[in-house]
């Protein structure tokens, strides 16, 4: 498997995307072949220090950067040759197998929707969050971003969705499904919220157990929680404030860093033909690793596969 790595993409880069390069071939068993690409006169001193195995990895130059702030829209147009630009043409092309940027979140949304199109059937692909659950396991939120308004048939799609991830990529075997709710009777809720219940309810392919509350979300009451992604992405960043918390107050607590984004790297766009992982701009070499460690295991998986065949008319 050929996987590309934007290089120049965050606010660390491109040192903390090496180091997470090194730290990936120094602890996980892979014959994955990274692409890396990015600005080869600035990688080169990186990478003759980190004396990496060059049989393991390859580098496709990229003469231009698009900035954090700039407009996604136009900076793809506008910068062919960017780290992004050309990631998104080698995963069109087929000469990568995934593409992993912690670079503007706007570009690799605009990127993936205009260069690899969503999977026949899906109507809103959409992104999610691991969520840490006080016995040690993980559960999963969506969507957390990228549909602030949502059809209730969107959120039914979001929970097939989360319900092949947590199976295939988090070793759930038959995923408990909740809609996030103000109670947990059947009707509650706004108008989006009623009416999706009974659509969760009655859908042969899903696990549901009906409505959680906020103060279900990090306890096992469901496997995956989905939601419009307004509200997911205010329980999101709430969640990722409770380790700036911790450290703030120098709590030493190994469930509190289980909130820190470095251990779960990135989020993959659910429900587009190839693998796109998005990384925090901040991302440093942990989390680079296992946004990598993320793309090998979606491809030997083949969860894009099984997403197809769920969603054969």
């Amino acid at each position: 498997m050929r996987i590309g790595l934007d290089m120049m993409g965050g606010d660390f880069a491109p040192l903390e995307a090496v180091k997470g390069v090194k730290l990936f071939f120094d602890t996980v068993a892979t014959d994955a072949h990274l692409v890396m690409i990015g600005d080869e006169a600035a990688l080169a001193p990186l990478l003759a220090d980190a004396q990496l195995d060059q049989s393991k990895y390859s580098v496709v130059h990229s003469s231009q950067v698009i900035g954090m702030n700039e407009h996604p829209t136009r900076a793809l147009k506008e910068k062919p040759q960017s780290s992004i630009g050309i990631g998104f043409h080698l995963l069109q092309s087929g000469k990568i197998d995934a593409f992993i940027s912690a670079g503007n979140t706007g570009a690799m949304m605009v990127g993936t929707f205009y260069s690899i199109k969503a999977i026949e059937g899906v109507q809103r692909p959409t992104i999610s969050t691991p969520v840490p659950r006080e016995d040690g396991s993980y559960g999963l939120l969506l969507d957390v971003g990228i549909n602030a308004d949502c059809k209730p048939e969107n959120l039914v799609q979001f929970a097939v969705l989360g319900s092949l991830y947590s199976k295939h990529i988090l070793g759930i075997n038959d995923p408990t499904v909740g809609l996030l709710n103000i109670g947990e009777e059947e009707g509650k809720g706004n108008l989006l919220a009623q009416a999706t219940y009974p659509l969760l309810k009655e859908h042969q392919q899903l696990n549901f157990v009906g409505n959680v509350e906020g103060r279900d979300v990090l306890t096992n009451k469901a496997d995956v929680i989905v939601c419009e992604g307004f509200t997911g992405n205010v329980v999101l960043k709430m969640a990722e404030s409770f380790h700036d918390i911790a450290l703030r107050r120098n709590i030493n607590d190994d469930y509190m860093k289980k909130f820190d984004f470095e251990s779960y790297g990135g989020t993959p766009v659910l429900g587009v033909s190839r693998p796109v992982i998005i990384g925090h701009g901040i991302s440093k070499g942990v989390a680079f690793k296992n946004m990598i460690s993320l793309a090998q295991q979606m491809i030997q998986t083949k969860l894009l596969d099984k997403i197809r065949e769920s969603f054969v008319k």
